[in-house]
């Protein structure tokens, strides 16, 4: 890599760390086997019909399983969850407990988020060792309402109300 390359390679991640991103989980049922990752790469993207977005590494353990399944599970985490959170993004045990069960489509569902959605996979566009999944929401439902986890700057945080009138 030529120097030029490294110094803006580290320039984009120190952009990025300063870019505050949700925090949730994405889960798939693969052969009867769960899968999950947490991803802070979530994004809406319409709501007529209702769909959303995501990215991942191809290198990832769960991309088989995203990429050859019909139907994933989106998990939106509040200031609650940073353990769920850690424990997808870190462990390998992430569904050994009754912290999650199936749901429609044998999606499995975590216990005790914010909210969850289940999604049919619209399409897969992948680039390089990256890939962008498009999915069309056919069911879910959403939890109480709280302080959504936010990851910043390499950690968790969470949303501070701002002094302001409109």
């Amino acid at each position: 890599m030529a120097p030029n390359e490294a110094a803006f390679e580290g320039m984009f991640r120190e952009m990025f760390r300063r870019h505050a991103a949700g925090v949730s989980i994405i889960t798939v049922n693969y052969n009867g086997v769960p899968f999950g990752f947490t991803a802070t790469s979530v994004a809406s993207l319409s709501a007529k019909p209702p769909r959303f977005t995501f990215n991942m590494a191809r290198s990832s353990r769960s991309w088989p399983a995203v990429a050859n399944t019909s139907h994933i599970g989106l998990h939106m985490l509040g200031l609650e969850n940073q353990a769920l959170a850690d424990r997808f993004a870190r462990t390998k045990d992430r569904f050994e407990g009754d912290h999650w069960a199936l749901g429609p489509h044998e999606v499995p569902i975590l216990k005790d988020v914010t909210g969850w959605l289940i999604g049919k996979i619209q399409m897969r566009l992948s680039f390089e060792n990256n890939a962008v999944v498009v999915v069309e929401v056919v069911d879910g439902q959403v939890g109480e309402d709280g302080s959504p986890l936010l990851y910043h700057s390499g950690g968790y945080g969470q949303p501070v109300p701002l002094d302001y009138e409109i």
